[in-house]
């Protein structure tokens, strides 16, 4: 209604002003357009660049996989077998305790046939497990990673449950004679997390869900029901090279 009380060159003049309003706001609309555009090209960039240099300086990974044995690795048996057995285990794991007698039996019937290779994968709901596993590397540093693991093994029931289980595996380390101050230096050394960390990495790249897992030969086996199912499936894998 207003319009119509103005004059035909105010109308007109009103016209040219909302025109110009118009394209003035186009003009704005496509610049911000063209800026974000733009600076999303930069970043795009920016973060290639980035990812590129991060990749160049991030240093060779030494995570152990399934198939492969590295110098690292904790073995029993013939190192230069054809027939590669690779546990990844959790001291705290009541699975992986009712495998353990089942493991050294096999170990030792196939002594001089096959590589078995012990690796660390502790769940995150057993508070003890990581302890265990430093407790462990502490007296390999020391040659008697073997010795402590069984002990940790064979004692399973009485430290599960502790809430001083890092002392009582100091209490292992002393019964298996080993230099305590070695020992304490080792079970909070980095080099230790990182090996246990490396180890846990592996069985993730590897697929592992659960301890125990086992692979024969790089492949994910189902776990056998018993001592004899385990030695069908190694006898197996011995004949098939």
């Amino acid at each position: 209604m207003e319009n119509q009380n103005l004059t035909k060159r105010e109308r007109k003049e009103l016209r040219r002003q909302e025109k110009q309003a118009q394209k003035s706001q186009t003009v704005k609309s496509k610049t911000f357009k063209s800026v974000i555009t733009w600076g999303l090209v930069a970043l795009g960039i920016v973060l290639a660049i980035w990812g590129m240099l991060k990749l160049a300086s991030t240093p060779v990974d030494n995570t152990p996989l399934a198939g492969a044995v590295t110098e690292d690795d904790w073995i029993k048996g013939n190192p230069n077998a054809d027939v590669i057995l690779v546990e990844y285990s959790d001291f705290q794991c009541p699975a992986c305790g009712l495998y353990y007698p089942i493991v050294k039996q096999l170990v030792a019937e196939y002594e001089g046939e096959i590589t078995f290779v012990y690796r660390h994968f502790p769940l995150s709901q057993h508070q003890n497990a990581r302890p265990a596993a430093y407790g462990a590397e502490a007296a390999g540093q020391q040659g008697k990673f073997w010795e402590m693991h069984n002990m940790i093994f064979d004692n399973q029931n009485s430290w599960s449950e502790a809430s001083n289980a890092a002392d009582i595996f100091r209490g292992y380390a002393q019964n298996l004679e080993l230099d305590l101050a070695k020992y304490d230096a080792a079970v909070n050394s980095q080099e230790v997390k990182n090996k246990v960390d490396a180890h846990y990495t592996g069985g993730i790249q590897s697929s592992v869900t659960y301890t125990p897992t086992f692979y024969l030969n790089g492949q994910k086996i189902q776990n056998p029901q018993n001592l004899e199912e385990f030695r069908t499936l190694i006898q197996a894998a011995l004949d098939g090279n």
